[in-house]
């Protein structure tokens, strides 16, 4: 089967570039001929040009088009696979895709179908209000913190839906969890097109489920991820030791003057990331937002690692309370602190839901439990 993946790169390596590569991957395993059509936001944004080019190919981007047509005319694929699609692709690239026949699987990695930012959060907290096509929202509350930003990414998300160049041209939305579906059908896109396949991990350990002897933080270390809630049980519990790894947002300042029982390592990577995960006793996520579905609860589990997390958005699918870890309220710091100090004092039980985490990764989140999802959905896709 021949494959086109399009996909728009963010300014930096993102989770969703990992997927990418990994679903790449996947399709090559299968034995399908995979082409790909990928433009990069990195290094285009820092200039006045460059910010007015993004926004206005949001709209329209007349080169993506140009280059689809000639791909469906010169090397037309069996069906499409698509990413991300902003800043330099854009939705325009659709109809000419449907216009040639040829059938349309978009994965869902985030909200943008449904919030202009992608995110369903204001302020670092969870928001649904552009939900039902209100999009102009996000230039009332200026949810990028830059009204130019906010406006271009209202506009985009508005145009979108004005010519339903999503709602007419894709035949299946592949969500990474159960709770984006919903969302999507609450926004008005339809249940019979909507499909669950979640992320995987394309590695597999056979891990020691040792305990561990700090809890582990991951990823980006901003307020909307909690890191500062989780900088407040650590200062009440000064017995627990907290290593976080990941990368610095400077402008929410969180890994400066740290209490004595934290430490921040950076971004890891290799044996180095190996090793974060395989001497914890546990991961925490506090995120106030909803998140897709965060690779590092994967990542820990794959080295036997339970998880702690909010209790909403796709977190209530990923983690199995009181089997592969435990969820708190979100926004709650005491529960949190509760569910910490619980699980810190019970190393028997943190083995426990370590091996269930192990297991249920292995079962649903590797590549060889994806790979059939997958090949199933293109042969009833093209079909």
């Amino acid at each position: 089967m021949k494959i086109l993946l399009i996909h728009n790169n963010y300014g930096v390596y993102s989770g969703e570039e990992a997927v990418v590569d990994r679903q790449i991957a996947l399709f090559e395993d299968l034995n399908h001929e995979v082409s790909v059509y990928r433009k990069t936001t990195e290094n285009k944004r820092g200039t006045l040009i460059g910010n007015i080019k993004g926004l206005l190919q949001g709209f329209y981007s007349f080169s993506s088009v140009k280059d689809i047509k000639r791909i469906m005319k010169n090397n037309r694929p069996d069906v499409v696979v698509i990413h991300n699609l902003y800043p330099y692709i854009s939705p325009a690239i659709l109809k000419p895709i449907k216009k040639a026949s040829v059938p349309i699987i978009m994965t869902i990695h985030n909200y943008r179908l449904m919030c202009p930012t992608g995110l369903f959060v204001r302020n670092t907290q969870p928001c649904e209000l552009c939900i039902k096509g209100n999009d102009w929202n996000c230039v009332k509350y200026n949810c990028e913190h830059s009204l130019i930003k906010s406006i271009g990414y209202a506009g985009r998300n508005w145009y979108a839906r004005r010519t339903k160049a999503y709602l007419n041209h894709v035949d299946i939305y592949a969500c990474i969890t159960k709770f984006q579906g919903k969302k999507l059908i609450e926004s008005g896109y339809p249940k019979e097109k909507m499909c669950v396949i979640p992320n995987f991990v394309d590695k597999e350990s056979q891990p020691e489920f040792k305990i561990g002897n700090y809890v582990a933080i991951s990823g980006r270390m901003s307020k909307e991820k909690g890191i500062d809630m989780i900088l407040e049980v650590a200062q009440k519990t000064p017995e627990i030791e907290y290593l976080f790894a990941g990368t610095n947002r400077p402008e929410d300042n969180l890994m400066q003057n740290l209490p004595s029982n934290c430490r921040f390592v950076g971004h890891l990577s290799g044996t180095e990331l190996a090793d974060f995960y395989e001497n914890a006793r546990f991961l925490v996520i506090a995120s106030r937002w909803y998140e897709g579905f965060p690779m590092t609860v994967l990542d820990a589990s794959m080295y036997g690692k339970p998880t702690i997390g909010p209790a909403h958005g796709g977190f209530l699918e990923i983690i199995d309370y009181y089997e592969t870890g435990l969820l708190f309220s979100p926004g709650n710091v005491a529960e949190l602190q509760e569910k910490i100090v619980e699980l810190w004092n019970n190393p028997q039980r943190c083995l426990s839901f370590g091996k269930q985490a192990y297991l249920k990764m292995k079962e649903h989140y590797t590549v060889n439990a994806i790979k059939q999802k997958w090949q199933n959905l293109l042969e009833k896709t093209v079909i």
